[in-house]
Parts: C-alpha cells; structure tokens; sequence
C-alpha cells in the first residue's frame, strides 16, 4: 500500500448550483422527454446524492418550473422589436416556434400549469411591447395576444407530436405512410370522398409550408377588426 503523501488528492466535485442542476435537467429533457426527469436522475447525471439536491430545490414541481423559466429566456428577442407591431408579432412567433423544437418536452409543461418565473413575465411584457404600435385599449391587445397564442400553441403541439412520432410509436415517417397508404388507397379509390381525393393524390404542403401563410391569415383577420379599418 503506497504512502498516503504519494497519492493524489482526490478531485473535488465542483459545488452544486441551482443553475447547474437545472441545466442538467433540461439536457435530460431534450434528449429523452419531460418523462426521464426526476431529482434522483438529476443526481445521478451531477455525480450527487439526491438529497443533496433538495437542499436547492425542494420538490420536482419546482424544478419543472424552473426549467420552464430558464427555456423561456431563449424566447426573448433581442431588441428594439421592429417597429410594425405585426412584424415585431411575427418575429417573436418565429422565436417561440423554434424554441420549442429545440426543446419539444415544453409542450408537455403546458398541461401540467407550470408556474410563469421572470423569464416569463418579460416575454409577456415583450409580446405586449410589439403591440405599442396600435392604438387599441389594453384588454384589445391582451386579446389579440391570446389568439396568436391559441393559434401557434395548437401548430406547434400538432407539430411537436408529427416530430416525436419516431421516438414514440417507434417508426419514422416514410415507415407510417407505407403502412396507411394501402389502405387510405383503397378508400380512395372507392370514389366516397370526392374531395378529399384530389388532396391525397397530388400531396399537400408539410407543417412548415403552412405555419406563417395561417398566422398571416390570423393577423390579416385581427388587422381587419381593428378600430378605423
């Protein structure tokens, strides 16, 4: 047995943070989903006992929360917005979109009524900033807020489960359509859905072809409603 002066000291663990077990957290939440993350997977992944994390944060609901509001910040744009308040709308869905493909597992948070942190409120505040602009009452702006919201909340949960299918049912898409096709073929072909028909057989636009044109939809329609048009 060598002398105790002739060992190395052992390497010391860096000190636990808040911040870094949150950041380990969503590093386990995008590559395997919301589902994998617990305080004991957490350690795990930090080389920690679990207790020990609960001496930074109390329960996972907190760190969900926490993870909602760190992801959040990624949503921020920076500023001055451009000036059009419809522009300034379209940059920061544009943001919020890719924020979530980034980190789908925040589709998953939004059943679970995760608190809204700092990081929240400004991107709250930001979204109200793009709407200076118009001079409409403040209820009017919350609402054409909550509809854009509404509207790109359900594009992108659609969007987030057409993305995990492979992870989740286990085959890709080409492999999905090769096992539907025959028999949506067959339907088709029976002449019932005259409409449908021309739709199937010639192919429709994927998800990103449609997202901007319907948002542009939406906005054209609040642009419309709006006090002097």
């Amino acid at each position: 047995m060598s002398s105790v002066w002739s060992r190395p000291a052992p390497q010391r663990r860096p000190a636990l943070t808040r911040e870094a077990i949150v950041a380990a957290a969503i590093v386990i939440a995008d590559a395997e989903g919301l589902g994998a993350v617990s305080i004991r997977r957490v350690a795990t992944e930090l080389g920690a006992r679990a207790m020990t994390l609960y001496s930074y944060i109390e329960r996972k609901e907190d760190l969900l929360d926490l993870m909602a509001d760190e992801v959040a910040a990624e949503v921020l744009i920076d500023e001055p917005l451009p000036e059009d308040w419809r522009a300034a709308i379209l940059t920061i869905a544009r943001r919020e979109r890719e924020v979530v493909r980034r980190h789908p597992w925040r589709v998953d948070l939004v059943a679970q009524r995760v608190s809204v942190g700092p990081n929240g409120l400004r991107h709250v505040e930001q979204s109200l900033a793009a709407l200076d602009g118009l001079e409409v009452d403040q209820l009017t702006k919350w609402r054409i807020l909550a509809t854009v919201d509404d509207y790109s909340l359900g594009y992108i949960i659609r969007e987030s489960l057409e993305r995990a299918a492979p992870r989740t049912m286990g085959v890709n898409d080409a492999e999905r359509a090769a096992i539907a096709e025959p028999y949506i073929g067959e339907l088709v072909a029976s002449g019932a859905f005259p409409r449908l028909a021309p739709l199937i057989e010639g192919g429709v636009a994927g998800a990103d072809d449609t997202y901007e044109r319907g948002l542009n939809w939406l906005l054209d329609g609040i642009e419309g409603d709006l006090p002097g048009r």
